[in-house]
Order: structure tokens, then C-alpha cells, then sequence
């Protein structure tokens, strides 16, 4: 149970509680055990109102609290403890993480193998079979999960999340407040390879990936995502970027600081990416490149040439009847010709 006091405390990391000195004694000791939409959450629960369109369920919302502005202040349910901020649904992000169900495991596991020259820091759990090579270093408070490979000379920061199956390869460097999901690999072998004279004969000779992975602080990598490390030089992903499921991020690339990008996305090697930019699902990002600060790109762009200004891009087709799709179809064709 998460007091309206603990509510408040986590909420102020990011932004005031307007109204916080207004609330009495009681209401800052009212225990609540999750959260739960306007219409649905019961006293027991917080909700928040970050929509105009749900503020008809404002008014009869059974929730113990709930999140709101101040324009809607005056609408909340007399029984409903009022907490008053100017991002209602950045608050409910940050209340979010106290109900957040947690593992009961701390410690090490017996089952886990750790190299003798291993730095673990204090508070740290490692889950069961986990493998830990030699000179890697492990910072204060990180986790492990069941099954996690961390191989030679890696560096793990502090308050670092590692869920089952991540695979950390060697000599990558992850900052702190690192969150890697379920079957991430970081620092596998980048695909490079040169052409013999003949390769459905000789094949292809493969180029040793020599670079590493350097990750910054408060990064979040979704499950099943790879970033390969560098060629030469490193791959580098920047602070407070997050990453979605199923991403595959090539070697050399360079990602700035708080950028998103959403599932089945694909960025070629050698690519720089800028700051705060927004990468839609299934997008397809072509090597060697470099895109500006503050882009955001739409789903299913295909990106194959640098773009040098901030903004929005989009490429594709958008979903219309079979019919009409051929019929575009037909005469885009025929531009081409022209």
C-alpha cells in the first residue's frame, strides 16, 4: 500500500503537487494499493485525468485520488482527494513506478558463476545461472535476472535493471539506471563482411568487429533488440534514450540524447541520429547517414539520404482499398517513366 505522503514524494522528482499544502493530515496517510481509470478505479485506487475527453467521468469517479489540473480542480468528487499538477499524465508515469511489482530475490543466487576477478557493488542481485566474466564491474544496486550473460570486461552502472536473457558482450560499458528487457543483446558481432572474388564459391571473408557498446544513463531497451558493437570505433547510444522491443540497431551507429524509437525498427551501420528525435515503428534507416536534432519520423519512413533539418518526415503508403491502391499503383509507375 502507497500513501498520498509517498505519492507526492515520488511526483516532486518531476513536478510540484500544486495544491500539496492544502491537503490535511489524513488524506496525506490515505493508503493506496494501485491505479485504475476514471470510471473504474475504486477508493482504494489513484486515477488521473490526462484527456479532455474523459472529463464527463471526472465528477462520479469512485477513485481515492486522482491526478488533474487545475482548470478541472473544481469538477473532482467530494469524497476523491484532488492532487494538482500542470502534467497529469507525466505524474501518473511517476506514480506508476511505486505500484510496479518487484522481485522478492536479493542477494546471489549459488546457481550463478562469477569470474574471481568480478567487482560486484554492494546491494546487488545477481538470479539464478547467471554468468559473470572476468573483470567486469557491477555498480551499487543493479539486478539481474535469471540466465544473464555478462562477459569479460564489461561495466555495469549503478541502479542498473537486467531482465532474464540479456546477453552484455565484452567490454561494453552500460551507465547508470540502465533498463535492458528480456532477451537484449548488446555488443554482439556487427555484421561485417568483405567479398571474395567469387563468394558462392569462396564465400565471404569476415571482418573481426573490434569496437564496443557504450550506453548512457537512463537508457530503457525494449526485449529482443540488438545493437552491435563498433567495427572500429565504438557504437554509442546517448543518455535518456528508450528504445522499444525488437529493434536492430547496426555497428558505428550513434544515437543522441532522448531520442525514441518504437518497434521493428532498423538503423544500416555508421549512422548518426541527433538529440530528441522521434523514430516511428518499422522504420528502415539506411547507413552512413546523419540526422538532425529534433526529427521525427512517422511509421514505415524509409530514410536513405541525410536530413539536415529539424522536423517532420514520412514516407510510405497509407492502408486504402486493394483496388485503389492498384490503380495508384499503376500511374506512380507510370511517373517514373516520365
Amino acid at each position: 500500500m502507497i500513501t498520498i505522503e509517498q505519492l507526492i514524494t515520488r511526483i516532486e522528482q518531476r513536478q510540484p503537487i500544486l495544491n500539496k499544502d492544502d491537503l490535511s493530515a489524513e488524506q496525506l496517510c490515505l493508503k493506496l494499493e494501485g491505479i485504475g481509470n476514471l470510471t473504474t478505479a475504486n477508493s482504494q485506487q489513484l486515477s488521473f485525468l490526462a484527456n479532455p475527453h474523459y472529463l464527463p467521468s471526472l465528477a462520479t469517479s469512485q477513485a481515492g485520488a486522482v491526478l488533474t489540473t487545475s482548470d478541472h480542480q473544481s469538477k473532482v468528487a467530494q469524497n476523491t482527494v484532488a492532487l494538482i499538477v500542470a502534467a497529469p499524465y507525466l505524474a501518473y508515469a511517476s506514480a506508476s513506478q511505486l505500484f510496479a511489482c518487484t522481485s522478492l530475490f536479493k542477494g546471489i543466487h549459488p546457481s550463478a558463476v562469477i569470474a574471481e576477478s568480478a567487482v560486484i557493488g554492494n546491494q546487488v542481485t545477481v538470479g539464478p545461472f547467471c554468468m559473470i566474466g572476468e573483470g567486469v564491474q557491477i555498480g551499487d544496486r543493479s539486478v539481474l535476472d535469471a540466465h544473464v550473460v555478462i562477459e569479460a570486461n564489461s561495466s555495469i552502472g549503478t541502479d542498473c535493471v537486467l531482465k532474464s536473457q540479456v546477453v552484455i558482450g565484452h567490454d561494453c560499458v552500460l551507465g547508470n539506471r540502465v533498463r535492458l528487457h528480456a532477451g537484449v543483446s548488446i555488443g554482439s558481432e556487427g555484421f561485417g563482411f568483405a567479398p571474395t572474388s567469387n563468394p558462392s564459391v569462396t564465400g565471404w571473408e569476415r571482418i573481426a568487429q573490434l569496437g564496443r557498446v557504450v550506453i548512457g544513463d537512463d537508457v530503457r531497451i525494449g526485449s529482443q533488440t540488438c545493437i552491435d558493437r563498433g567495427a572500429i570505433d565504438d557504437t554509442v547510444i546517448g543518455n535518456h534514450v528508450i528504445i522499444d522491443n525488437l529493434v536492430q540497431v547496426a555497428h558505428n551507429v550513434r544515437i543522441g540524447d532522448g531520442t525514441a524509437i518504437a518497434a521493428q525498427t532498423g538503423i544500416a551501420g555508421s549512422t548518426t541520429i541527433g538529440k530528441r528525435c522521434i523514430i516511428g515503428g518499422a522504420v528502415g534507416i539506411t547507413g552512413h547517414i546523419e540526422i538532425a536534432d529534433d526529427v521525427t519520423l512517422s511509421g514505415m519512413t524509409m530514410v536513405t539520404k541525410s536530413i539536415t533539418k529539424a522536423g517532420s518526415y514520412s514516407s510510405g503508403t497509407a492502408a486504402m482499398p486493394t483496388a485503389n491502391w492498384r490503380r495508384a499503383a499503376v500511374r506512380f509507375r507510370q511517373l517514373g517513366r516520365d
